[in-house]
């Protein structure tokens, strides 16, 4: 029950009472509120163990491209930034909230990336002045790339997170705001099976091997 709570609330655009009525039409007759301590509590856990396991096998794979953005998000009136970093799968790495985009900001984001998941061959950026700055600090400035469409990877994947955060009707705290970005980066990530790019029989096989790497994870 509290898996299948989880994965609904933070994989789909819906809101706690969303939930609560899904459950409900399926005989599971639980609160919304309920809905919101299990996501509180079990998400990050779930979370933490799928990307400890997806760091750990990535490892040993070349990354040769990452794209990095940064979006805003208004919490009670103020403007914040989501800083993403999005592989060439298009599945997002990295997640960090800050108050500011400035070289400071960057360069904390790209620290906290580059540690976990590693070096790359090539960043590609848009022309915020911030990334080239800390990508200096870095010594990794000759690595970056930029230009008209080139960083469309992760535009796009901010859609997913604007339709989510509409359903959510906005966060309220920087907090908050990072434990949902990072957990359902996490969680997203698992199912992402790419499915415009393989065969339906191919698509259904990982789609089973993936639920079920889910139920045994969070078992």
């Amino acid at each position: 029950m509290i898996r299948m709570v989880v994965m609904l609330y933070v994989r789909y655009p819906l809101s706690l009472r969303n939930v609560e009525d899904l459950l409900f039409e399926r005989g599971y007759d639980i609160c919304h509120e309920t809905v919101r301590l299990w996501w509180n509590r079990f998400g990050p856990m779930f979370a933490a163990d799928i990307r400890r396991q997806r760091v750990s096998r990535m490892r040993g794979f070349r990354h040769w491209r990452w794209n990095l953005d940064e979006m805003y998000v208004k919490l009670n009136g103020e403007m914040v930034y989501l800083w993403r970093a999005v592989d060439h799968e298009g599945e997002v790495l990295e997640s960090y909230v800050t108050k500011k985009r400035d070289k400071s900001a960057a360069l904390a984001f790209m620290k906290k990336a580059l540690k976990r998941h590693g070096k790359v061959d090539t960043i590609v950026t848009d022309d915020l002045r911030s990334y080239p700055a800390a990508m200096k600090e870095l010594g990794n400035q000759d690595r970056r790339e930029m230009g008209r469409w080139l960083n469309n990877r992760a535009e796009n994947s901010h859609l997913p997170f604007r339709r989510r955060e509409r359903a959510m009707q906005r966060f309220r705290r920087m907090k908050s705001l990072q434990k949902f970005a990072s957990v359902r980066a996490s969680i997203s990530n698992h199912f992402n099976q790419e499915r415009h790019l393989i065969d339906r029989q191919t698509f259904k096989a990982r789609r089973s091997a993936a639920l079920a790497e889910w139920q045994k994870l969070a078992a």
